[in-house]
């Protein structure tokens, strides 16, 4: 439960900040953060494959 409290709090800051922000520094941080995961799933799958 105390889990789930933290996931909102950081949810609801994060969500603020980007309503804050101007539109193109928000699609850029989508962006990044989307090619970061990207790369995260490539590299997790080829180290699970070849251990």
């Amino acid at each position: 439960m105390l889990f789930l409290v933290a996931a909102l709090l950081l949810l609801g800051v994060a969500l603020g900040s980007v309503a804050h922000a101007p539109i193109s520094v928000s699609l850029v941080a989508a962006a990044v953060i989307g090619v970061w995961l990207v790369v995260f799933t490539i590299r997790e799958r080829h180290g699970r494959r070849h251990s």
